[in-house]
């Protein structure tokens, strides 16, 4: 059976006044539907553009990406993407923010009242129907993000793509968020994939955390199978020795086998310089 999603041997190159730099080399992963994927590492690790070739904001230099048997050369409505910056237009509301992207992705295809209904189902879904009709002037930053998955989710897209989008909130809000993401992820099973820096909330979130190298030639260092039982409770989680084991495994990887890796990259091009001066 046929992953998903697939990436193959992907690896992305831009071009600089010192030449081409190579962000990401040889990037492998498959991804069944309804998965939740965690993507972690050192910042400068590729994260950002692995979502972003998936995306199809850019487009890989060696290597592919197929969704569902289409390969992903451009950006599509299958895959929203959720940014840390929640990116709403400040003059509308949060009601017609969400709308907007309705109207954009089904017009011709649902009329006014099936528009109305399917709007405010997405901002019910994360519990902001209270304040639909609110600027994002007037509301929090956890309630904008949540503004910001609504119009997301509203797309009907396959794959949600979310880049840190918690990282810019406190830590009860964040994690009410988390709350509410892993409810509307059983609900709707989405295959979404997170660039995440926090160690907890990969473990909490995912199905499995994929563990990135550090750059130039970035790839995926280690993949994590977390086999936690769902629905998750932080509190119940937060003595479990499975969970805690799960917790260790991405520090050390993070904290000591990153370490490793980077001298044996090291060796190797010492090893190639050497064969260099040699020929």
């Amino acid at each position: 059976m046929k992953p998903f999603l697939e990436l193959t041997h992907v690896g992305i190159e831009f071009p600089t006044p010192k030449g081409p730099f190579c962000a990401l080399k040889d990037v492998q992963l498959k991804i069944d539907q309804g998965e939740f994927i965690s993507l972690i590492g050192h910042s400068g690790c590729g994260k950002s553009t692995v979502l972003n070739i998936v995306a199809g904001l850019y487009r890989a230099t060696q290597g592919g990406v197929v969704l569902n048997g289409k390969e992903v050369t451009e950006p599509g409505p299958e895959r929203a993407v959720v940014f840390q910056n929640h990116s709403l237009l400040p003059w509308l509301t949060a009601y017609e923010n969400v709308e907007l992207a309705v109207k954009t992705q089904f017009k011709g295809q649902m009329n006014k009242a099936e528009m109305k209904d399917w709007v405010e189902h997405n901002l019910t879904l994360v519990h902001m129907d209270h304040a639909m009709h609110k600027r994002p002037d007037e509301i929090s930053g956890g309630m904008k993000q949540r503004v910001g998955i609504a119009r997301a989710l509203a797309m009907k897209p396959e794959v949600l793509l979310m880049d840190e989008p918690f990282g810019a909130l406190d830590a009860l809000t964040r994690a009410h968020l988390q709350d509410s993401l892993m409810e509307i992820q059983a609900d709707l099973n989405n295959t979404v994939i997170m660039i995440t820096h926090d160690v907890d909330e990969a473990v909490l979130l995912s199905d499995r955390i994929v563990m990135m190298t550090n750059g130039p030639s970035a790839s995926i260092g280690e993949i994590l199978d977390v086999n936690l039982e769902r629905p998750r409770s932080r509190l119940a989680l937060a003595d479990d020795p499975q969970y805690n084991q799960y917790r260790a495994a991405v520090l050390q990887f993070l904290y000591e086998k990153q370490k490793k890796v980077e001298q044996l990259s090291d060796h190797k091009k010492k090893i190639e310089k050497a064969k260099d001066k040699v020929a």
